[in-house]
């Protein structure tokens, strides 16, 4: 029997959900068919989704048809739960994309194909709503064969010579002309073998495209044969590995691990493969889950998702035995918001807030000690609206969130050294690092560059753990950090005197200090009146020159200093985020919306024009983009759609009046200091972070 997980992906309303019930129908899994309209489909098991009539969370279900045993996952179709969807993907065997008849191909559907592509996932396509008023799925396969290849082909089956059911003669051409070896079997034999078609479609050069209407169950049983006919399991190594795409938290408060096993067995009570030579962890129970069906079962084989309780350190996307961690997801949110915790603890508000962001890492939970805040990143409104009801429903906290604000980054231009060094009276440390910047979208990189005879392995390990363990925050607005490689290049540490927490307080501070030198934009080696005249700009040579005193040099230089912070000058850049955009709206309006594009000093491609309507393709800062949706809808009366991708972060458009208007101090933050202690007679005393290079005892780098 072939094993074969497969996620159901679509935009949102395409009809994925209902899709998905019916093939559970149409395989005997259910005994009635769900509706989400009804607010009882198998698949959207959480009280949110059922009440909303969308799906938030990935969820199982398992079928047996014919000798397949398919494991299907309902993903998210909402813009706004599409980071959930990425991180499934990363274990699908093979996807079903949902397009509607009615809409066709629209923004997140391109996401999706994009995305199915970057983890190549072998796409099935279903045209859906075909009995909807408007719908044209001959239009709508046309649209995905120019807009995704003509590996789109019709599996429409038609009755075959032999009484069977196959393909029709124009597909069976348009599946030979994808290789060399389909064309040479089509000659030989006037047809392309199953053999063949199958691994066309494992290797992404044939997507299958059937046709129906789910809620009519018209069409689904055609496309359930021809899926079972055409997918082949892939093959598992004997070796144990295994994927986590999800966390979730039963109604006991058990944490749940979800996982794929992609080689030999994962059973219960094993132990997890560690990594670095720690401590794995042991797992209690392994469950496989089939809707809001959860069974108790001794192990799970590979090609198998289940989940399991035990483990509390795991995170999507890890990797355990022969599975690497998976990298950063593609989409990334780019608002973050401001908890209101109106009548409640904000510490317990936190704590809930902590185990929401365990299921979801990307709402990335951050607490700002100075300012007492605590501030959640979120994809849109549709997720904040859902992690509020998620607070009241399951921590019985009634809370708000502010406006959200843009998520900056910074990063930097130049390579830059920094020396951090904690020294009260017996303690020490001193770390130097190097900052160099990497590609637009590389993220962060820490290595060691230091010879185990300069410092000891053990204590090279500790500085790059204090690395990872936070998240390091920028000098021009305090926003995190990105690409970047931070090098340890040189550090010492003391035999008595050392204790864990003295390299983590040299580590920040270093991190810090480069980071003030990039801003400074002078050499490492400079004094501190080189700094002094660096910010100043000249005024206080000019004031000298004018024969002024010395209270009044000093203000001229305090003046320019203040000025040179919100300038943001230096080798630090702000980056913000960029929106992928497509605009379908009237042709009149065209006009109005190429020149809002450049209004947000956005960048559009040639628009297409076709039966009065145009097409406007391009990228946009989400700061000009965020709420413009409403602006289409008003001035094309209704007829325009916007339609938003994240798509990176670039060099921030208006950095000056962003800085200007943060207000920044990054020598205030002292939670967050770039100044270093050092000890002499007995006592340590602070050091500012530009004199430090005269104090610290390891030599710098020469420039």
């Amino acid at each position: 029997m072939k094993r074969i997980v497969a996620g159901v992906v679509a935009h949102v309303d395409a009809g994925k959900t209902t899709l998905s019930e019916a093939l559970l129908y149409a395989a005997g899994a259910t005994r009635r068919l769900g509706r989400v309209d009804h607010g009882d489909a198998f698949l959207d098991t959480n009280a949110i989704e059922r009440a909303r009539g969308i799906t938030i969370f990935t969820e199982p279900a398992i079928i047996d048809v014919d000798d397949l045993e398919l494991t299907l996952l309902d993903t998210p179709g909402h813009v706004d739960f599409s980071a959930e969807t990425e991180r499934t993907l990363q274990v699908l065997d093979y996807a079903v994309l949902v397009v509607s008849a009615v809409d066709g191909i629209q923004g997140h559907t391109q996401t999706l194909f994009r995305l199915l592509g970057q983890y190549g996932v072998p796409t099935f396509v279903f045209i859906n709503k075909t009995d909807a008023a408007g719908a044209d799925e001959r239009r709508v396969l046309a649209q995905l064969q120019r807009r995704f290849g003509d590996g789109c082909i019709d599996f429409t089956p038609v009755p075959g010579a032999d009484g069977g059911m196959t393909l029709s003669d124009e597909s069976m051409e348009a599946v030979a002309m994808q290789s060399e070896r389909a064309m040479d079997e089509y000659l030989d034999a006037g047809a392309v073998g199953d053999g063949l078609i199958r691994e066309l479609v494992a290797a992404r050069r044939v997507f299958p495209v059937y046709c129906g209407a789910a809620l009519r169950m018209q069409g689904v049983d055609d496309f359930l044969r021809g899926f079972a006919r055409f997918v082949r399991q892939p093959r598992y190594p004997q070796d144990f590995g295994a994927r986590v795409f999800k966390i979730s938290h039963d109604a006991q408060g058990n944490r749940l691990s979800w996982m794929k096993v992609t080689g030999g067995e994962l059973r219960a009570k094993m132990v997890l493969p560690a990594k670095d030579g720690g401590v794995g962890e042991k797992i209690d129970q392994v469950r496989s889950v089939s809707g809001a069906t959860s069974t108790t079962t001794t192990l799970a084989q590979a090609g198998t998702v289940c989940a399991v309780s035990g483990p509390e350190h795991t995170f999507p996307g890890e990797g355990f035995g022969i599975e690497s961690d998976a990298g950063d997801p593609t989409l990334q949110p780019v608002l973050t918001y401001t908890l209101l915790p109106g009548r409640h603890d904000i510490h317990k508000c936190l704590l809930a807030l902590r185990e929401l962001e365990d299921e979801e890492p990307l709402l990335h939970v951050v607490w700002q000690e100075r300012l007492q805040e605590a501030h959640v990143q979120l994809m849109g409104a549709v997720q904040l609206e859902v992690v509020e009801q998620l607070m009241h429903d399951r921590f019985g906290l009634d809370v708000g969130f502010g406006a959200g604000s843009i998520l900056y980054k910074e990063t930097i231009a130049a390579p830059v050294e920094g020396v951090g060094h904690f020294e009260p009276l017996r303690h020490y440390a001193e770390v130097h690092l190097l900052l160099e910047p990497l590609d637009e979208g590389a993220g962060l990189e820490f290595v060691s560059d230091v010879d185990e005879n300069e410092l000891d392995r053990n204590w090279r390990r500790l500085i790059l753990q204090h690395l990872r363990e936070r998240e390091h925050l920028g000098v021009l607005v305090g926003a995190p950090i990105t690409d970047m490689r931070v090098s340890l290049i040189a550090g010492r540490g003391h035999l008595k005197h050392t204790e864990g927490g003295d390299f983590r307080q040299a580590t920040y501070r270093a991190l810090r200090m480069g980071l003030m030198e990039a801003r400074a934009g002078v050499p490492t080696d400079c004094t501190e009146l080189d700094v002094a005249r660096r910010f100043a700009g000249g005024a206080r040579d000019d004031a000298a020159a004018d024969g002024g005193t010395d209270a009044e040099e000093a203000e001229a230089g305090a003046a320019e200093e203040r000025g040179a912070r919100i300038e943001g000058v230096g080798n630090c850049r702000l980056l913000e985020p960029w929106y992928r955009f497509r605009l379908e709206l009237p042709q009149e309006s065209l006009g109005r919306a190429m020149s809002d594009v450049q209004r947000m000093c956005g960048e559009s491609d040639a628009p297409q024009v076709d039966d009065g309507y145009a097409v406007l393709e391009g990228v946009a800062p989400v700061s000009g983009m965020r709420d413009y949706a409403m602006e289409v809808n008003a001035y094309s009366h209704g007829r325009g759609r916007l339609s938003l991708t994240f798509a990176g972060y670039r060099r921030c458009h208006d950095e000056a009046a962003v800085v200007a208007a943060a207000g920044y101090d990054p020598e205030a933050d002292l939670e967050h200091t770039p100044d270093s202690v050092f000890c002499a007679h007995g006592a340590g005393y602070p050091v500012k972070w530009y004199k430090v290079p005269e104090f610290c005892h390891v030599a710098m780098r020469e420039e």
